[in-house]
């Protein structure tokens, strides 16, 4: 479905992003690993081009705030692979302090905290945008969250350590909007903008709160990292050619 596609997924090396870089490799296009670590960006390139036995993935550092970085991954995809048909904005930057509890949160970490992932996924949609302007068409999509949707359930963290963190809220919720805003924004330059918002994926987390979370949903519970693989296919192939400006969720009816 994505035969001879080029796709750059932002955090490629990380939990979620190894599976969107296999989905693209499965559906034949050449996924592109854009993270912030580039060695550990080459080492998942190693092995997944070893285990599917292609040579359609590329890996290259990028910083999602930083301009200058992204611009730099721009010419180089150009000139290497002569497109770029899709982007997925996948990464997570975060500081250290992130995660806090609503009263422990500190001014200044609530505002970096933001201002590192929206803000860098404002300025990678709009160096790409850019980019897909003068190509002529593009395909932009955007990892969100169901909080973005809901509020927390914050019921299901009893018994444990974990939280909802009160960023993470803000920077999901704004982010549908920012997809919507661009879709519209981009009207006529052939360029669509689409998010996707998943429920939890599994990722060790303790027993309280899976039980907690299954109680729930209406069949599974807890998503595999490989469950979002069909609706990211759907969005980035010619099947969604006029899915634009939209949020797709895709949790077991948790948000119900």
């Amino acid at each position: 479905m994505l035969k001879d596609n080029v796709v750059v997924i932002t955090g490629g090396a990380g939990l979620i992003g190894q599976e969107f870089v296999k989905a693209v490799v499965e559906n034949e296009g050449t996924a592109i690993i854009a993270d912030i670590d580039p060695a550990r960006a080459n080492e998942v390139k190693t092995e997944l081009c070893e285990m599917y036995g292609t040579d359609r993935i590329d890996a290259v550092e990028m910083d999602i705030t930083s301009k200058e970085s992204l611009q730099k991954c721009l010419d180089y995809l150009s000139k290497k692979h002569g497109r770029i048909d899709a982007l997925v904005n996948n990464a997570y930057p975060r500081n250290k302090n992130y995660g806090r509890h609503f009263f422990d949160v500190e001014y200044q970490d609530f505002v970096q905290n933001v201002g590192l992932n929206l803000g860098g996924y404002f300025l990678t949609s709009q160096q790409f945008a850019n980019y897909f302007k003068r190509q002529g068409y593009g395909n932009i999509v955007n990892i969100s969250s169901i909080y973005g949707v809901i509020p927390p359930k914050f019921e299901i963290y009893e018994n444990t350590k974990m939280t909802m963190p009160v960023e993470y809220a803000a920077i999901k919720s704004a982010l549908i909007h920012l997809t919507k805003y661009m879709a519209k924004y981009f009207k006529g330059l052939n360029i669509r903008v689409n998010a996707i918002s998943p429920g939890g994926i599994l990722d060790n987390q303790p027993e309280p709160f899976l039980q907690a979370y299954k109680e729930q949903c209406l069949s599974k519970g807890m998503l595999e990292k490989s469950d979002l693989k069909g609706t990211l296919i759907y969005l980035l192939s010619d099947m969604s050619r006029y899915v634009n400006g939209q949020n797709i969720v895709v949790d077991d009816g948790f948000s119900l």
